[in-house]
């Protein structure tokens, strides 16, 4: 068998993901969208927290995002944290990419979908 990481075949792996290029693909796509709305240092940031050589703190903080998403009904925390944590920590954990890049992307089309609906209702209201 082949043990795939990041969506590249490893030959004499031992195990296999469901990883493909597609999905990472589509998860640098969600990063570069987040990134792009954020202020020049919060984009800086993400982008620094996704390099390889920033694992070590990804990871930690992917883990708190993810508890903070879960006691999101504390006054501080909210739930925006949960699908924050678990975008970072795809990034680490390949069998979690396909699932996650396929949420990311159905919640997308209904974000559209209904932006969509809004504009037509407004201009209808014109």
């Amino acid at each position: 068998m082949n043990l795939l990481r990041g969506g590249v075949a490893i030959p004499g792996g031992t195990g296999s993901f469901d990883v493909s290029a597609e999905a990472k693909a589509e998860l640098d796509r969600h990063f570069e969208w987040i990134a792009e709305r954020l202020p020049e240092k919060g984009a800086r940031f993400v982008r620094w927290l996704r390099q390889p050589s920033s694992r070590w703190v990804r990871i930690p903080l992917a883990l708190l995002l993810v508890v903070g998403g879960i006691l999101s009904f504390l006054p501080i925390l909210g739930l925006w944290m949960l699908p924050l944590g678990l975008l970072l920590i795809a990034q680490d954990v390949p069998f979690l990419q396909k699932p996650l890049a396929d949420a990311l992307g159905w919640i997308e089309r209904k974000w559209m979908a209904r932006k969509g609906n809004t504009a037509r209702i407004a201009k209808d209201r014109e």
